[in-house]
């Protein structure tokens, strides 16, 4: 799965290819995972705030009325949109696929089957002992994520001892799904990620100029997802094994693609 990509020289070549086939294109798709790539992880989530100046190329970028816009995360809508202020509202779809909202302000979200969603509530009820051990619990719609950032490395230990023996012991695999994000574990209703939601965009415009930019692992169904229709590009610190094709280190040279979006956009 790990990309070729790291060197510069390799990188600056595939992204100027890119910028040219941007600058001709009738359609884009600028799809943004946030956590760890708009924005650098916080202990607390609520005060993850998007890099400085991410904002305003956003801003800038969703004056083309040729370029979709689309932030694509783990997060529930309601906890996301307040962290990222645009001008205008962005499409979003949150909690892996499993909620949209349009440009209109429109909020769509299917149910999960009666089993599953019986189950998380189960779940959620289960995992407030977590918190003792130091552990935040985050309940979505379809979803609970167990935090540990910032804990010492016995507390993780602990917390993934619980979370297996609770996995086991109720033969959660028939209703959930288990998924490791950089600080914790999510356990969420099965039939949707992130990759959906790359695959659901690229069909509605079909041919259009994509690129994903993600972080985590949960990301990495979206890059598969776009490979062969788009660029898919990880935005981390530290480069990772990744089916991400190009590597991007924030926040200046996430700054860069998105000014250079942006300028693609002016001479078209």
């Amino acid at each position: 799965m790990e990309s070729g990509i790291k060197d510069a020289s390799e990188t600056s070549i595939n992204l100027a290819i890119f910028f040219q086939s941007l600058a001709r294109a009738r359609q884009k798709a600028l799809l943004l995972d946030y956590d760890g790539t708009l924005a650098p992880f916080d202990v607390d989530p609520a005060k993850a705030l998007p890099y400085p100046g991410v904002r305003e190329h956003l801003d800038a970028i969703m004056q083309d009325t040729t370029t979709r816009v689309v932030i694509i995360s783990g997060r529930a809508t309601k906890d996301l949109l307040p962290l990222l202020p645009l001008r205008r509202i962005p499409e979003v779809w949150g909690s892996h696929g499993w909620e949209q909202i349009a440009t209109d302000g429109r909020h769509r979200m299917p149910e999960p089957d009666p089993a599953t969603s019986r189950q998380l509530i189960e779940t959620a009820a289960w995992a407030e002992q977590i918190k003792t051990v130091g552990g935040r619990i985050e309940s979505k719609p379809a979803g609970i994520a167990i935090h540990w950032r910032g804990l010492t490395p016995e507390q993780i230990t602990e917390i993934c001892r619980l979370v297996v023996e609770h996995w086991t012991a109720e033969g959660l695999h028939r209703y959930l799904t288990w998924r490791d994000f950089d600080g914790g574990i999510e356990l969420h209703a099965p039939g949707r990620h992130k990759g959906d939601v790359v695959n659901t965009i690229l069909k509605e415009m079909g041919g259009a100029v994509a690129a994903y930019l993600g972080d985590d692992f949960t990301d990495e169904d979206a890059f598969r997802a776009i490979k062969g229709h788009g660029l898919g590009i990880l935005v981390r610190k530290s480069y990772r094994p990744t089916a991400a094709e190009l590597w991007l280190r924030p926040p200046e040279e996430l700054l860069d693609f998105l000014d250079r979006w942006q300028r693609a956009s002016d001479q078209r």
